[in-house]
């Protein structure tokens, strides 16, 4: 549910103590890398993981000078059951040091596995939170989410409770110099043989001083049909627990070995600790991947090839 107009943060209405307090540190390096979002870790309420994402900066609406700083919520897959629908009212918000308080909008999004994530919502233009001493602390700001109401739309018919729980925090740090960049090529020369198989994943590789791997659903994962689904993983017995992480932006391609393309895709910012992943479950079309003008496939050789870059770390507060 988008929002239009130049609502300031002074007319937002007042926001409840939020279920995730989320402080992004070194707001000013965010700005720099580039990413066209950073998500946080994720938080627990009412059984659902869930995650608060920033845009920054976003524009309201197409062809609008103005940049804003947008929030959105995040439904993790993991606990979303195929056929349910969750609909769920919360409050995004940023905070006000200087009135010491969450200023937020109400919003409402259902979610299920193919849109786990609400629309933008525009909370503050970005130069006024860049200069203003309220909202921007030494280069540091605070956002909020807290979920307001859940119903679930399910073949088991499940009520919902959303219970009082202590507020989550979360700090999310990006450097501004010293990146960790690493490259990884998965080359499948068994690919006919691989097909077969619901899931596939490469040989490990050490990225950072951590572990990895690259994952792929061949036909879809869960109840995703006639795509490649395709992720990376933090190796679980990799020593990263839940309460830190690292905060990666992944790019992910299979390659055109054909016409010397690929079909790529980039990531926000993410934050990988204890078993996490990220990546797509509609990364391409099953039909477009063995396209025999496209070289996705050729003979039967597959090539994947996953970039990435270490900027920053999270932990919880």
């Amino acid at each position: 549910m988008g929002n239009t107009g130049s609502t300031s943060p002074a007319s937002l209405g007042k926001a409840h103590v939020p279920h995730l307090q989320w402080k992004v540190h070194d707001f000013s390096a965010l700005l720099e890398t580039g990413a066209k979002s950073a998500k946080s870790a994720h938080f627990h309420c009412s059984g659902y993981k869930w995650f608060l994402k920033v845009t920054p900066p976003m524009h309201q609406k197409p062809g609008a000078e103005t940049p804003y700083v947008g929030l959105s919520l995040k439904l993790g897959r993991t606990t979303l059951k195929p056929g349910d629908t969750v609909n769920a009212v919360f409050e995004l918000s940023v905070y006000n040091h200087a009135k010491k308080i969450y200023y937020g909008r109400k919003a409402t999004h259902n979610f299920d596995l193919n849109n786990t994530c609400s629309k933008d919502e525009c909370l503050i233009p970005l130069q006024k939170l860049l200069k203003s001493s309220a909202f921007l602390v030494d280069d540091s700001c605070v956002f909020g989410v807290k979920i307001l109401k859940i119903k679930v739309c399910s073949p088991e018919k499940k009520a919902v409770m959303v219970l009082k729980k202590a507020t989550t925090l979360q700090n999310l740090f990006i450097q501004k110099k010293g990146l960790i960049k690493g490259t990884y090529t998965w080359t499948m020369d068994n690919y006919h043989e691989l097909d077969l198989k619901r899931y596939v994943c490469s040989p490990t590789f050490e990225v950072g001083g951590h572990k990895w791997h690259v994952g792929m659903y061949p036909h879809g994962c869960r109840n995703i049909t006639g795509h490649i689904s395709l992720f990376l993983y933090l190796e679980s017995s990799d020593k990263l627990c839940d309460e830190s992480g690292k905060v990666v932006e992944l790019t992910l391609s299979i390659l055109d070995q054909k016409n010397g393309k690929q079909s790529t895709i980039t990531s926000g910012l993410s934050v990988f600790g204890g078993d996490s992943s990220w990546g797509w479950p509609k990364f391409l079309t099953v039909n477009r991947f063995k396209d025999p003008s496209r070289g996705y496939v050729l003979g039967s050789r597959c090539v994947v090839k996953a970039d990435f870059t270490i900027v920053g770390s999270s932990n919880d507060g």
